[in-house]
């Protein structure tokens, strides 16, 4: 009896996780759709139009402070939410959905950083990417066409933040949209299969 509350408690929390996901998620795309009115996707102009951002605009520095918290958070949240799922012991087909959604959404939030490591064009951002880079390279087989996908075939240049600032924007920042969505609507299916079965099991009994 005991197991069971545990495991509903457990449920529970993975159901409100996966809401804090999709809210943070949302945040996110609505706070980086904001800055992308200002934002230019280009080397040297990227980082003094943040500072304009941060500066000039009205609640700017809000927005953008709100957009780096919500993607640095949605991550911590998505993992914790994957650790939760494992020690509730959901490993049946039932949970499949939720499982690979979860899976897929926290290398998305992972991704979504990546992309924006370069965005900033600050000092820390150009370096870390520089050894990034590297790592990529590195790839077998596929490593040097990853390169020159991510930096145009040339150097770190304004080609490279237009490439990023595109997958950010448009490819993974969708997914992750698409994804929290479709992980929620798996967590809230497993607790209404769960209640039903709860509700049938008194009715026996």
């Amino acid at each position: 009896m005991q197991s069971t509350q545990i495991d509903m408690v457990l449920r529970r929390i993975t159901t409100i996780l996966s809401v804090v996901i999709v809210t943070l998620t949302l945040v996110g795309a609505t706070t980086g759709i904001l800055l992308s009115f200002y934002y230019e996707p280009a080397a040297g102009r990227a980082y003094q139009s943040l500072r304009a951002i941060d500066t000039q605009l009205n609640y700017g520095w809000l927005f953008h402070k709100a957009h780096a918290i919500a993607g640095n958070a949605v991550v911590g949240v998505s993992l914790i939410q994957i650790v939760v799922m494992f020690v509730s012991r959901q490993f049946t087909k039932s949970w499949l959905a939720a499982w690979i959604s979860g899976i897929l959404f926290t290398l998305s939030a992972i991704g979504l950083g990546w992309t924006a490591m370069i965005l900033s064009w600050d000092q820390e951002g150009f370096w870390r990417f520089s050894i990034e880079l590297g790592t990529i390279e590195a790839i077998p087989f596929v490593g040097s066409l990853l390169r020159d996908i991510l930096t145009g075939g040339t150097g770190i240049s304004t080609v490279t933040v237009q490439h990023l600032y595109t997958i950010h924007s448009y490819v993974v920042s969708v997914a992750a949209l698409v994804l929290a969505i479709v992980h929620l609507a798996s967590v809230l299916w497993q607790e209404k299969r769960v209640a039903q079965e709860v509700g049938a099991s008194l009715v026996e009994s």
